[in-house]
């Protein structure tokens, strides 16, 4: 054994010790670290790799001295921009032993993973009101949820033509219209990946002054096309204005048209542990394949996302995987390596299924209406400071806001003094052509006196840059 990892052996708990201090001093010091760490100067890309190597204590004692002050307070409770979760204690604690255990998360008959897996799945189910029929599995992301819906909606149509695409492709087949209204950009790269082109997706409009899709555009272009089975992507939350398309509306036009509806509930549908804003999800019932991520609202860390569907068999001929020493995937498949895009997988779940375990049905659905209120708080605010404009209703847990009268110009030196003042982090936006900031509001650690906290920065930088 080399003498480094000899040595780092035998101080094994006083590097794990040494971690967990950086880790506490990390996670104590987050209300007073900068939202987000302001990285001036570019880091070196390159760095000459050691002969020896230095032992695991110098190497976090040279992490923590070089790079722990340029990390940003993303876990924190100021931190609102794209839509961050933090990780909630038992999630945290779930993902360190994730690491510890090291476990390959498919069943092969020697971990309990699978299980824990499928626990979590089916708690998530519950929590969110979602058939009990539905079948899912943990992936990275929900970029790439987005993408195991789309491979399953391309099997399908390929059977409409008589075809097993996962089989024998997709040449000689005739293009496959997707249509959807404001889909995440996501969807475009899920169709690339898997073959359908990012040209398949048709945008249709959407209601007016909303991000939600006009149905009535969606059945004139359904009704346009004949019996050509199609693809249908429908927002259950965008990520500007948490606008959600109507899905019982969507679910009616199944009864009369072909297609596959996926439906990219990535954050918005987190909101359906909270029975009051489950009717915003009304028809969801109707979907073939559903996309939910888990580090964004449920706070678990990066990265857990999941895809329901309730076609387990196509999953099975799209994501099966053969070989001499692996077994043959059965109908009702329960083996993760057949049902997403990965062979080795990570336990991702772990942090999941604790985190669900720890906190109930009781615990999300006050996390969710907290967080609600912070942004229904937050646009009060906006609305009567008459410096700064709304530029959307406040739906959920998401505020668009900008400088009243503001052009891109100024609105971009807003969002630059609020990352280098580090009070909070909002990301930069553009909603009907009009740049904006918009603080998506998703930590469980965020309390009234946060929001307090950020408008009084927004108050003092807008004064500031006004004179």
């Amino acid at each position: 054994m080399h003498d480094r990892l000899k040595q780092d052996l035998t101080e094994f708990d006083a590097i794990l010790d040494r971690a967990r201090a950086m880790a506490s001093d990390y996670l104590h010091g987050l209300p007073q670290r900068p939202a987000a760490a302001d990285v001036l100067s570019p880091l070196p890309a390159r760095m000459d790799l050691p002969g020896r190597g230095e032992g695991a204590q110098a190497v976090l004692q040279r992490f923590e001295r070089d790079y722990a002050a340029l990390l940003s307070g993303g876990p924190g409770p100021r931190y609102f921009g794209f839509v961050t979760g933090g990780g909630t204690p038992a999630a945290l604690a779930a993902d360190w032993l994730v690491s510890t255990y090291d476990q390959n998360a498919q069943r092969n008959g020697d971990t309990c993973a699978p299980a824990i897996e499928a626990q979590a799945v089916d708690m998530l189910r519950q929590l969110l009101g979602w058939p009990a029929h539905w079948t899912g599995a943990c992936v990275t992301g929900a970029t790439m949820a987005n993408y195991v819906g789309v491979a399953l909606a391309r099997q399908w149509i390929g059977h409409q033509h008589g075809r097993d695409i996962a089989a024998d492709g997709l040449l000689g087949l005739p293009s496959i219209p997707v249509y959807a209204g404001g889909a995440h950009s996501s969807t475009s790269k899920a169709l690339s990946m898997a073959g359908l082109g990012r040209h398949a997706l048709r945008s249709l409009p959407l209601l007016p002054g909303r991000e939600a899709l006009d149905v009535t555009a969606l059945e004139r272009a359904l009704h346009e096309q004949g019996d050509i089975p199609s693809i249908v992507v429908a927002s259950a939350g965008t990520v500007n204005t948490v606008d959600f398309d109507d899905l019982a509306a969507i679910a009616d036009l199944k009864q009369r048209y072909r297609f596959w509806l996926h439906v990219d509930a990535a954050f918005g549908g987190v909101a359906a542990a909270s029975e009051q804003r489950r009717h915003l999800m009304s028809g969801m019932e109707a979907a073939d394949s559903v996309t939910v991520d888990a580090h964004k609202w449920l706070n678990v860390p990066y990265d857990c996302a999941l895809l329901y569907t309730a076609h387990l068999p196509l999953q099975i001929e799209v994501f099966q995987n053969r070989s001499a020493y692996l077994p043959a995937p059965a109908v009702a498949e329960d083996n993760y390596l057949h049902l997403t895009p990965e062979n080795s997988r990570r336990f991702r779940a772990l942090p999941l299924w604790m985190s669900l375990l720890a906190y109930g049905r009781e615990g999300y659905a006050e996390l969710v209406e907290r967080n609600c209120e912070a942004a229904r708080y937050l646009g009060e605010l906006i609305a009567s400071d008459s410096r700064f404009r709304l530029a959307a209703p406040v739906r959920l847990n998401v505020v668009c806001f900008g400088l009243a009268g503001g052009d891109a110009a100024a609105n971009a030196a807003l969002h630059r003094a609020l990352h280098q003042d580090g009070t909070a982090y909002l990301s930069p936006s553009t909603l009907e052509g009009q740049p904006i900031l918009r603080a998506a509001i998703c930590n469980w650690r965020t309390t009234r006196d946060d929001i307090e906290l950020t408008f009084a920065a927004l108050q003092r930088l807008a004064a500031t840059l006004a004179k």
